[in-house]
């Protein structure tokens, strides 16, 4: 097929073209968030390709990925044709609802000419879908090349714009960690992060930032650190924790969305007590053997479950049944 979709979520788009059809990737001049292209610092195959809007209005489509309501009315400008009623389309959400939970309705609610596909059965689960048919297709991964090592007694953990989003990410939190073991922090917009950190009353912690590194790079940094932190209060779950686990690396996490799922008892300590979580830090710090035996665990699952061909598989099918349904 040719489908066609936005660059938004570098980790997740990044599984997702590396399956076995043509991917057309909208970039604009400037790179905007509507035109960002091919991504540059994750590996992505040959048939993810560039296409201008304006090439897009010849372009021969099969299907349309969208993932931001306003992409239906950029979709039908750049393609002269509709999705959902003149090509088949699905709608991916990415993200835990906002404001009035459990009550917040989708902005594809009730509609019948799309699928909305979760990434989680959380998130099916809390937005109100209304009357619009739902699917879920849980996350898959590109294997990180890089195993755990744990060798610094430091703990990990990857996110993006910690300053600004606070209590999602759980940065308050950080303070109470960082007095067991430092923290590296890995993500987008993190450069600012211990003077964000001074400033709310916990100056001088050991948390170091490292901003928007390449992936691979990254991901050799992560399995470095003894343990991965997961502090998201409220979040889709993120890729970074699966790869983080698939490298072998054990969790320690808050006991909220679908992290409770994903990450078994043997993988991790996961709890809403934070008390509990500082002491499996401390725990795991001092006792590398234990971190090893549920970094183990946490391979296993992962590769079982997160896997790259059964994501890609799901995926098929789903588009699949789609275009045939609308033939």
């Amino acid at each position: 097929m040719n489908v066609l979709l936005w660059h938004l979520h570098g980790s997740w788009t990044t599984s997702f073209v590396h399956g076995r059809h043509r991917y057309l990737v909208p970039v604009t001049p400037d790179r905007g968030p509507y035109g960002l292209g091919r991504a540059r610092t994750y590996g992505w195959p040959a048939n993810a390709v560039e296409v201008t809007p304006q090439e897009l209005g010849t372009a021969e489509v099969d299907l349309v990925i969208l993932q931001r309501p306003e992409e239906l009315e950029l979709a039908e400008q750049w393609l002269g044709r509709r999705p959902g009623r003149d090509l088949p389309a699905i709608y991916v959400e990415h993200n835990t609802p906002k404001g009035d939970v459990p009550n917040t309705r989708h902005p594809m609610a009730d509609r019948d000419d799309l699928l909305l596909a979760h990434v989680t059965h959380f998130n099916e689960l809390f937005w109100d879908n209304s009357g619009t048919r739902t699917a879920v297709v849980e996350h898959g991964i590109v294997p990180p090349k890089v195993e755990w090592t744990g060798d610094l007694d430091r703990l990990a953990v990857v996110t993006n714009e910690p300053v600004r989003r606070w209590r999602v990410t759980g940065t308050d939190l950080m303070p109470r960690f960082a007095a067991v073991a430092p923290l590296d922090v890995f993500g987008m917009g993190v450069a600012g992060l211990p003077e964000a950190l001074a400033a709310a009353g916990a100056p001088g912690i050991p948390v170091t930032g490292h901003d928007d590194l390449p992936q691979d790079r990254m991901h050799a940094e992560v399995a470095r650190r003894r343990a991965y932190l997961h502090l998201c209060r409220w979040t889709s779950l993120g890729l970074s924790l699966i790869e983080a686990m698939t490298v072998g690396m054990p969790v320690i996490a808050l006991a909220s969305t679908e992290a409770v799922d994903a990450v078994p008892p043997d993988a991790g300590v996961l709890s809403t007590r934070v008390d509990t979580l500082v002491e499996a830090a401390r725990w795991l710090a001092e006792d590398r053997d234990a971190a090893y035996r549920l970094g183990a665990r946490a391979r296993e699952v992962t590769k079982e479950r997160f896997g790259l061909d059964r994501f890609l598989a799901d995926w098929d099918r789903l588009m699949e049944e789609e275009t045939c349904a609308s033939r």
